[in-house]
């Protein structure tokens, strides 16, 4: 479906980790914001920032919304890669084109 994130409030290790095994990025809301704090209309346009090869386990990615071509909202994400492994998994695509690409 062309998904490469998600954003969440929190994971559930399995939900975490299946998203990370499909290449799809984990990403988590700091404590003190909620999807609803961000009253979020549905015509936003999301940007994450710092995202680059050098990706580190729990580091912090930068969320950049706007709406109308003016930016109403900016806040750290955590990336909710927490093994180096996890990290070389999301990296390759995801773990089947990881395993591949070592054959």
């Amino acid at each position: 479906l062309g998904i490469k994130a998600v954003i969440a409030e929190s994971f559930e290790r399995i939900h975490r980790s299946n998203l990370i095994g499909m290449g799809v990025l984990p990403l988590q809301f700091p404590p003190d914001i909620s999807l609803k704090s961000l009253e979020l209309g549905g015509d936003e346009q999301i940007d994450i920032l710092g995202l680059t090869e050098s990706l580190q386990p729990g580091q912090q990615v930068e969320l950049v919304i706007t709406r109308n071509e003016r930016v109403i909202k900016k806040l750290s994400l955590l990336l909710r890669l927490d093994t180096v492994s996890e990290t070389e998994y999301f990296l390759a695509g995801g773990i089947l084109h990881y395993v591949l690409n070592r054959l």
